[in-house]
């Protein structure tokens, strides 16, 4: 069965400080996206389709596009504006993207069979990729669909605060998520949600978390584009920062009962670059990785 994963690349990285999707992190100056395109391949999926912003095409092409084109079939999306709704307004001084819901509706037209999301800037571990290709070849109804949860413990920065999906988990089915906005990692090792202030609330250092790795087969395009219509709807027109994101869409699906999402657990490494003071640790993980012959000398 054909399978695709896509690939959200066109968020800012205001909190890093730069354009952390297409900065080189491997031993030969690898970006993260390489090492996702390089382990879902293993997995079986043959094609891949970067969501970015119009103008990232021609440096994700140079970087790694071209080449893993003679690879693996490579598309395209852009998200931008011209892909909302003709009745919607922009708020004047908006320049940030909708969030990852609308990045996938802006990849609908390229997408018709199963399909992973992911981030650009996170390494999710070869493991993941083979349970959710072997989740998404498998037949099943339309409405179902999965994520990869990843310890709570294993996904935090002491650099900052990061935002997670904070999974409840029955049956190996997920029940709800909770988007959590400001997650600290203390000294002391101690996990809180601080979006309230500190000292905050404790959190289960074990708990499954969301790291925007799902997967969906094509129905779920309908009721995303619904969610999101309603999203921009109720939107302040203040707000210039709101987002529509996948854990919050999916929680709302969930308890509408319009869909069901196995939790495929995985004890896989995770690291992603937040801050720019994560960099040093990611690259040291991959060296090692490259050194223990989970990938070549070059990918």
């Amino acid at each position: 069965m054909n399978t695709t994963l896509v690939v959200m690349a066109a968020g800012m990285a205001s909190r890093y400080g730069g354009n952390k999707q297409i900065a080189g992190m491997g031993p030969n100056n690898e970006i993260l996206l390489e090492y996702s395109v390089c382990d879902a391949m293993r997995a079986g999926f043959n094609k891949v389709v970067f969501i970015i912003r119009p103008d990232m095409l021609d440096a994700m092409k140079r970087i790694c596009g071209d080449k893993l084109a003679r690879k693996i079939r490579v598309e395209y999306a852009f998200q931008d504006y011209s892909s909302l709704p003709a009745w919607y307004r922009v708020p004047e001084g908006r320049t940030k993207p909708f969030g990852t819901v609308h990045a996938v509706l802006c990849a609908r037209d390229c997408v018709k069979e199963p399909f992973a999301v992911i981030n650009a800037d996170d390494y999710y571990g070869v493991d993941s990729f083979q349970k959710m290709h072997d989740f998404l070849a498998a037949e099943a109804d339309a409405s179902r669909a999965a994520m990869v949860g990843y310890r709570l413990k294993n996904t935090v920065s002491i650099h900052g605060a990061v935002t997670r999906g904070v999974c409840r988990v029955e049956d190996g089915r997920m029940v709800d998520v909770d988007e959590v906005t400001s997650i600290r990692l203390f000294e002391d090792g101690r996990i809180a949600d601080t979006s309230a202030g500190e000292p905050g609330r404790d959190l289960d250092p074990d708990s499954l978390v969301s790291m925007n790795f799902w997967g969906f087969r094509p129905a779920i395009f309908d009721a995303m584009q619904a969610y999101f219509e309603a999203f921009l709807k109720q939107a302040d027109p203040a707000d210039i920062k709101c987002e529509c994101l996948l854990p919050v869409m999916v929680d709302a699906l969930l308890k509408g009962g319009r869909i069901t999402v196995d939790m495929l657990e995985t004890e896989a490494a995770w690291f992603g670059v937040t801050y720019q003071e994560d960099r040093p640790m990611v690259q040291q993980s991959l060296r090692e990785l490259h050194a223990r012959g989970v990938y070549p000398e070059k990918l």
